[in-house]
């Protein structure tokens, strides 16, 4: 079994046909999907889809983009969102400032917002940083020494450095189909320093489809190729690699129940009662 750790199932490209790309990870052998919140004003559409299967999850959060549309999000809201029993993290959040579709100023005051969340709930915060290395490591530094709390770095794109930083303060670091990038070498770097209890991979689907599929629109049934190049550059078999990633993926998300778990009278996930 192979978890996705981050999709936005609730973009067009995918939420249009979500029975068939949901269908189609299942036969690859993705048994959890977690969808990720990036504004509030659609979390209803994420949480809509992690309750409609059972074996899809979600978080809730803003991307450090819509952070100026949504400035005025508070960790009390998130905390408050955050108690519904399909939500099991905080974000996804952070800084990007290669874009900048947000201040600077407002994407930390949100950044720091979503940390407290993290903290005040026990649920791991999901970190988006691109072009933004110093000021993520300094803010995610400074909020654990006020106290720790879980978290990853998703879709991994930054220098050892940054991952060196993550990894002091406990985090984890996913890998998504950046990795198979021909030109991604700092990335593949970055991986083989990961400790095997730390790494977790993804798609961030709709976006960054791993070769063989660059170009199309990705989906969670491609993380089986993010997977099979991680456990190359670990020198692990693809099954080693599923086996570590999804534990760990369990142990960070501990809201998530895992799939033996479900009692055995649960209806099929998706499946209408029709």
């Amino acid at each position: 079994m192979l978890v996705d750790s981050h999709c936005h199932l609730d973009c067009d490209s995918l939420s249009e046909e979500i029975d068939m790309v949901v269908a189609r990870a299942r036969l690859a052998g993705i048994g959890t999907m977690l969808t990720i919140s990036t504004r509030l004003d659609r979390f209803t559409g994420v949480l809509a889809i992690a309750e409609r299967f059972e074996d899809i999850w979600c978080s809730v959060g803003v991307h450090p983009h819509e952070a100026g549309a949504e400035s005025d999000v508070t960790t009390r809201q998130l905390v408050e969102l955050s108690e519904h029993p399909k939500v099991v993290g905080i974000g996804e959040t952070g800084l990007d400032y290669y874009y900048e579709h947000s201040s600077r100023e407002l994407q930390q005051r949100s950044f720091r917002a979503h940390i407290c969340a993290a903290r005040e709930t026990g649920l791991p915060i999901i970190v988006h940083s691109r072009n933004a290395e110093a000021d993520t490591a300094q803010i995610l530094t400074e909020e654990y020494a006020g106290g720790a709390y879980p978290g990853l770095l998703h879709c991994f794109s930054a220098t050892k450095q940054l991952a060196e930083t993550a990894l002091e303060i406990d985090f984890r670091i996913s890998f998504s189909g950046i990795v198979t990038f021909k030109n991604a070498g700092e990335v593949r770097d970055a991986a083989q320093i990961v400790p095997m209890d730390r790494l977790l991979v993804e798609t961030d689907a709709p976006y960054l489809a791993p070769v063989p599929h660059r170009g199309k629109t990705n989906e969670p049934s491609f993380v089986v190729h993010t997977a099979a190049t991680v456990a190359e550059l670990k020198g692990v078999t693809d099954a080693e690699i599923a086996d570590v990633t999804t534990e760990n993926f369990f142990r960070l998300f501990t809201k998530v129940r895992r799939p033996e778990e479900s009692p055995e009278t649960d209806h099929i996930p998706g499946d209408s009662g029709t």
